[in-house]
């Protein structure tokens, strides 16, 4: 199956998903930041995420970024923790920011704080996962599309 389709008028549709689950009650600030967290492992182990390089008309050079949309879905505690259940059964590649994330400070931190809890109880708040479109669409069944 091909990376994308199009039609020649048509826009681009894309074989694949890149979603992100917010926790709900997260605040505005929250929720920013565990976007940024979570889709930036993505492209480091899914490199086909990731387009080319841009350049503007001056040829001022830019990071690439991903090739595809990334969808932001947000839904209770529970939705979450279904969600994760799904991703782990369809063993997607995915990323996980959980609460105790918010009080570290780096990264050595944060990889501890998840290590130290079993995976039935993180307190999840957010979660990104990309691969085929249908099976992204079943990880995030029961959320809704971010505000």
């Amino acid at each position: 199956m091909s990376e994308t389709s199009e039609t020649s008028t048509g826009p681009i549709r894309f074989d694949t998903k890149i979603a992100v689950l917010l926790r709900e009650d997260l605040e505005s600030w929250q929720r920013l930041n565990v976007t940024a967290f979570l889709v930036s492992g993505l492209g480091t182990q899914v490199p086909e995420v990731i387009g080319e390089p841009y350049e503007d008309a001056d040829g001022v050079g830019y990071l690439p970024m991903f090739r595809q949309p990334v969808l932001v879905f947000e839904g209770t505690k529970e939705v979450l923790t279904a969600a994760h259940a799904r991703v782990l059964s369809r063993a997607l590649p995915r990323a996980v920011f959980t609460s105790d994330l918010f009080g570290t400070g780096n990264d050595r931190d944060n990889r501890a704080a998840v290590r130290a809890v079993g995976t039935g109880e993180l307190d999840l708040v957010g979660l990104a996962v990309y691969g085929p479109r249908n099976a992204v669409d079943k990880v995030v069944k029961g959320a809704r599309m971010h505000p």
